[in-house]
């Protein structure tokens, strides 16, 4: 979603919003690459030419209509019933959104007023609830994922759920597996969790069950292969483009990679999936019937609806056919008063281009998802208002209509910055600690801070729309995924709090460029802490030159620069990096002088007291780095496009299954801290590596054929009835599902309707359909997740003092095309000091399988498999041979 909280301007639909931020002075641009380095692509001939440029994605109709599968049934049963008592233009209603602030919540469908159904409420963020107050601030996706904690995922998600529905939200935009992280320099990889699948499969799943269980339906986004923001949208200033690019990704890696999270969120009963705004193999994400037919609601038989990301709808009746449920914001320009669907999709169905079943399935599914999460018990009215943040406003913002109370400025906090604060510390990744410097007493007779990473932002955390600059501390990243902060804790307020405490002398230094003022203080200091960060975000915001992808991988704001002269002074100076990703870090790691480094992420709003919790020993350090710190931007092997290699920019993913970890691994370039690499304030060792074999069956292609199409209550055919009605007041803007004349071609006001050839061989097809092999139940065949494998190691906590562990199971798959090895599965344990625990972990059919091309199935080949296991993607302590 591209939004900002600003006065009402009429905007294209691929435009963009430039704000020029200052105080961000040395983020120098580096050369701008392609989007795969030289040796860098994947070996798998079906990978090179499955990523071609201007490949185009197959047809693939009609898009199947819900069935109630896996524990979807009962909500199902109940759609249906509903929606079999709608008019056409209200089950029109519900597919479209009332357009760009034409309600009070980022996105709202219409209402059914005679039924007591009002207007559904999709809001942001994966972060917290946007455009509000008196909400928290959560620790980004990546920070989740830094946690490897599978109940700390679901916490996040339950309180961030909790919060949305007491504010009276319906649809969460969140979370997030796309982008999964192609190239650390994407702008927008902080909001979901890792560039790898099963980190934020796993992770994701946790997410969503949590958001689901405080009654409000989760939005997992965006499919597929959004990779990067340049040329997301067409037109984009600055660049001549005609049409927003593709990315080109072949079979085996859209199954082995990208897709591989979001089958787990399906799996895991996400309510709604959130196409994106780029093409994939030419063919754009909300009208690809290849990606929403045959992928997701077929192979991966997702039950509930399929939503627009903002503007990124480009058709009415194609999309309509191709599998999309609900069009967001709803009308096809901002403010454009004109939309694909609402009152063209009921001419559509008139006239029979859409067929009724088509649309009956996008209510029933949005429906049965409103009814999946509990939102018939969980709904309160919506209390707040995105536009402002004054109590009395517009209802209807950008028509200036009805005013009234619009902000009721419900405290939903809770006790959810105690969670904020877990969350941050525990996602906070000691890289090094020389001499065991860490922890530190709080007693140390001069601590130093230094860095404007560790300060206020002068205009207040809110003080930029969006977040949209990098002054002050980085506790949250910008773009659509942000939300306002009720406080801010900086680390200069928690470091000086614990100092104080303890009876010790602080001085600080959060002005990067006060030269003469940091090598004073650095000479004087015991300890000196520098923070650095680096900043990006969504493309509708500029920062410094970064049209939301950074430009480099460099540290913001003279970073580098301050932390040389602090550590040329101070011999127990300590590093502590806020960043959106992978971020270069030169020499530092080896630089006697800089005794510790940190990796704090994206924190929220608790990040002054998180990072005190990790330096002063209240928290020992467990999280483990979801990505790979390499020494060079090239090492990872694919980044991103810059320059529009065409009218139409192609992106080719040649680099196939091998990005991050995986990439280094086959080149065999030693990162300077690997994936999944963290230290503690105690050891650990690991024994004893057993693996059971279970008595699983065969793995079994789904068969035969689903029902009939069905249909859900009759439609008038006299046009007649669907003009406006006489007794309601036309809305400036707003999008209504009523025709203007009983004369459908005039009503469509389209110069080509009627013309032959336009609808898509078999996309009216109603009649039963083969099911997919690959596919069974949501989220996949059934028997993908068999449990084939136990897998169970010895963990000893070999140090003094309590602390956790992630031991990390890793597959070689063993295949000529395979990385050399895979993450599937982990977990974090706590460890008392002299005591043993034991690592448990499942390898399933899916975790040991390969996508098969040629048979459209999950297939486990004949090479030998090897299972290790160990505390990071480069330290693998024990292996064996699956028997």
């Amino acid at each position: 979603m591209w939004l900002l909280n600003l006065k009402p301007v009429a905007l294209a639909a691929a435009g963009a919003i430039i704000l020029q931020a200052v105080d961000c002075q040395d983020n120098r641009t580096a050369p701008f690459p392609n989007t795969t380095y030289p040796g860098f692509e994947s070996p798998n001939p079906a990978t090179i030419a499955g990523s071609r440029s201007f490949q185009r994605s197959p047809p693939k109709y009609p898009s199947p209509w819900m069935s109630g599968s896996g524990d979807w049934a009962d909500a199902y049963a109940k759609a249906r019933d509903f929606v079999s008592q709608l008019t056409l233009t209200e089950k029109v209603n519900l597919t479209t959104g009332v357009g760009w602030q034409g309600e009070r919540c980022v996105g709202q469908n219409g209402a059914i007023p005679r039924l007591g159904f009002r207007s559904m409420c999709m809001q942001d963020s994966p972060v917290g609830v946007r455009f509000t107050d008196f909400n928290t601030v959560f620790p980004a996706g990546i920070n989740a994922a830094a946690t490897w904690d599978r109940g700390l995922a679901y916490a996040r998600g339950a309180a961030m759920g909790k919060e949305h529905q007491l504010k009276g939200v319906d649809v969460d935009l969140a979370p997030v597996a796309g982008p999964l992280g192609r190239s650390p320099a994407g702008g927008r990889n902080w909001e979901g969790f890792s560039p790898d699948p099963v980190l934020t499969g796993i992770l994701i799943a946790q997410t969503v069950q949590g958001i689901q269980s405080s009654g409000v339906m989760a939005c997992t986004k965006h499919l597929l292969g959004n990779e990067q923001e340049h040329f997301r949208q067409a037109p984009q200033q600055g660049y001549n483009i005609t049409d927003s690019s593709s990315s080109n990704i072949d079979d085996v890696t859209l199954h082995e990679l990208y897709l591989w999270p979001f089958a787990d969120a399906i799996r895991a009963g996400t309510a709604s999936i959130m196409c994106s705004y780029q093409q994939l193999n030419n063919s754009y994400a909300c009208e690809n019937s290849y990606l929403l037919n045959y992928i997701l609601k077929g192979e991966l038989d997702f039950q509930g609806f399929v939503m627009s990301d903002w503007a990124a709808q480009h058709s009415g009746v194609a999309s309509a056919l191709a599998g999309l449920d609900m069009t967001m914001p709803g009308d096809a320009q901002f403010v454009s008063s004109t939309s694909y669907w609402g009152p063209n999709l009921t001419v559509a169905v008139l006239n029979g281009t859409v067929p009724q079943w088509r649309l009956d399935d996008a209510a029933v599914r949005i429906i049965a998802a409103w009814y999946y999460v509990g939102r018939d018990t969980a709904a309160v009215p919506i209390n707040f208002d995105s536009w402002t943040l004054d109590t009395y406003g517009y209802q209807h913002f950008v028509a200036k209509q009805n005013l009234r109370l619009v902000n009721e400025h419900v405290d939903v906090r809770g006790d959810h910055g105690a969670l904020a604060r877990t969350l941050a510390s525990a996602s906070t990744v000691l890289l090094k600690n020389t001499n065991n410097v860490l922890p530190l007493t709080g007693k140390e007779k001069l601590t130093a801070v230094f860095g404007e990473d560790a300060g206020n932002n002068p205009d207040g955390p809110n003080g930029c729309p969006d977040r949209g600059c990098d002054n002050g501390t980085l506790g949250m990243a910008w773009g659509s995924g942000t939300a306002n902060f009720a406080y801010l804790v900086t680390p200069e307020t928690g470091i000086q709090n614990v100092v104080v405490a303890n009876g010790g002398a602080f001085e600080s230094i959060t002005n990067n460029y006060a030269y003469t003022q940091i090598q004073l203080l650095a000479s004087r200091a015991s300890v000196a802490m520098v923070f650095v960060n680096a900043d990006s975000g969504e493309g509708f915001i500029t920062v410094d030159g970064n049209v939301g992808d950074r430009n480099n991988l460099t540290l913001w704001v003279d970073g580098d620069t301050l932390i040389q002269n602090v550590s040329a002074l101070c011999n127990n100076t300590i590093v502590v990096v806020h960043s959106v990703g992978a971020v270069l870090l030169g020499n530092y790691s080896t630089n006697p002088n800089v005794t510790a480094i940190l990796w704090a992420g994206i924190p929220g709003e608790q990040s002054g007291n998180a990072i005190a919790d990790v330096l002063y020993g209240r928290v020992n350090p467990g999280a483990k780095l979801p990505f790979t710190l390499a020494a060079r931007r090239e090492d990872y092997g694919s980044d991103l496009l810059y320059e529009p290699n065409a009218p139409v920019p192609q992106t080719d993913f040649t680099e196939g299954i091998f990005i991050d970890y995986r990439a280094l691994d086959r080149a065999n370039i030693e990162p300077v801290y690997e994936f999944g690499f963290g230290l503690s304030y105690t050891t650990f060792s690991y024994s004893n590596l057993q693996i059971t074999r279970t008595q699983a069956g065969p793995y079994t292609p789904t068969t035969g054929m689903t029902a009939a199409a069905p249909t859900f209550g009759s439609i008038s055919n006299n046009t007649a009835d669907y003009v406006f009605p006489s007794n309601i007041t036309r809305i400036a803007t707003y999008i209504y599902p009523y025709l203007n004349s009983t004369d459908l071609r005039a009503s469509a006001d389209e110069d080509n309707y009627g013309l032959p050839g336009f609808i898509p061989e078999g996309a009216q097809d109603s009649s039963p359909q083969p099911r997919v092999a690959a596919g069974g139940a949501p989220g996949g065949n059934p028997q993908l997740w068999d449990v084939l494998y136990q897998v169970t190691a010895t963990i000893t906590n070999t140090g003094r003092v309590a602390g956790e562990e992630v031991p990390q199971l890793y597959l070689s798959l063993g295949g000529p095309y395979d990385a050399k090895i895979v993450l599937r599965n982990f977990e974090r344990l706590s460890i008392q000091p002299g005591t043993s625990a034991t690592f448990n972990a499942d390898i399933t059919r899916r975790d040991v399988s390969n996508w098969d091309p040629a048979s459209q199935n999950w297939v486990i080949t004949n090479y030998t498999k090897t299972a290790y296991v160990g505390s990071s993607s480069r330290k693998l302590l024990l292996n064996a041979t699956l028997p």
